[in-house]
């Protein structure tokens, strides 16, 4: 699980904080946005796919604001809602000097990718939603280890057994590197902040009409028995997004880059480059 760790960590000004991101390969930029889960960042979502779309693309791998080694600012003074995420992506966009990208999120990030294709259409070449949220409006039992995590090392435990497959063996290193990820204190104060939003509004969504107004091409990627992200939610996001593909894996959960890398790899990059390609 090493491998993204092999990259140089860099580091970019987006607004009034920094924001940490791994950079590798040449080509068509790809973005690469992880999920809000506690202790998650972009070596932990990404380290198996990252050097599969390098070969491939140039990719790029953020951390959200409040997580990994991105700042995380004081709650008190910062409101962690979808709306700073989303104008982070678009901050560290512009700063990298892309005038166009393809994004990739998983969740949250997910539901970032959406939102900078619903707010700069202009910078977004196509997005892939991978058990995304954006139409979230309720919190589900399985979703209560996330949304209530108690920072122990066996809460770190019911998170991954609720994200991942049961036969997916998750090493020792990613849950210990999440769970020390977790407990630091401005992270922890942050994922609070982030979870306490989310609870409020009783999901992670949009409204309909908006997401509707998305002309992006856009990828639906979704494990058939994720229990955070369920099916109905995948197959509207296909019914509102006009220009939308969807590919639903069995067996599969909501990491579907962790539990089948290759298949979500294969596909994702098929079907953005070249990004006029029918699907």
């Amino acid at each position: 699980m090493g491998e993204l760790r092999m990259y140089e960590s860099k580091f970019i000004k987006t607004g009034a904080f920094t924001t940490h991101y791994f950079e590798a390969g040449s080509g068509d930029p790809v973005l690469l946005i992880h999920g809000g889960g506690a202790g998650a960042d972009s070596w932990g979502n990404w380290a198996v796919c990252f050097p599969m779309f390098a070969e491939r693309m140039r990719v790029i791998a953020m951390d959200m604001v409040g997580f990994g080694r991105s700042d995380a600012p004081d709650p008190s003074l910062f409101s962690y809602t979808q709306d700073a995420r989303n104008d982070q992506a678009i901050a560290f966009i512009e700063a990298l000097g892309c005038e166009s990208i393809h994004i990739v999120g998983n969740s949250m990030g997910g539901a970032t990718a959406l939102g900078v294709a619903m707010k700069r259409p202009d910078l977004v070449r196509s997005i892939v939603l991978m058990g995304s949220g954006g139409l979230n409006h309720e919190l589900s039992a399985a979703l209560a280890p996330v949304v209530n995590y108690d920072d122990t090392f066996e809460g770190m435990r019911k998170i991954v057994a609720v994200l991942a497959n049961p036969d997916l063996e998750m090493p020792e290193e990613l849950l210990r590197y999440r769970y020390e990820l977790s407990i630091d204190p401005a992270r922890k104060a942050a994922y609070k902040a982030t979870m306490g939003w989310v609870k409020q509004r009783g999901g992670l969504h949009y409204e309909e009409r908006e997401v509707a107004a998305v002309k992006t091409r856009c990828l639906v990627f979704a494990g058939k028995d994720d229990l955070v992200i369920p099916m109905k939610e995948n197959v509207r996001f296909l019914e509102l997004l006009e220009n939308s593909t969807g590919y639903f894996l069995p067996h599969c959960r909501h990491w579907a880059m962790m539990e089948y890398p290759e298949i979500f790899t294969n596909v994702v990059i098929y079907f953005l480059q070249p990004a006029a390609r029918p699907m």
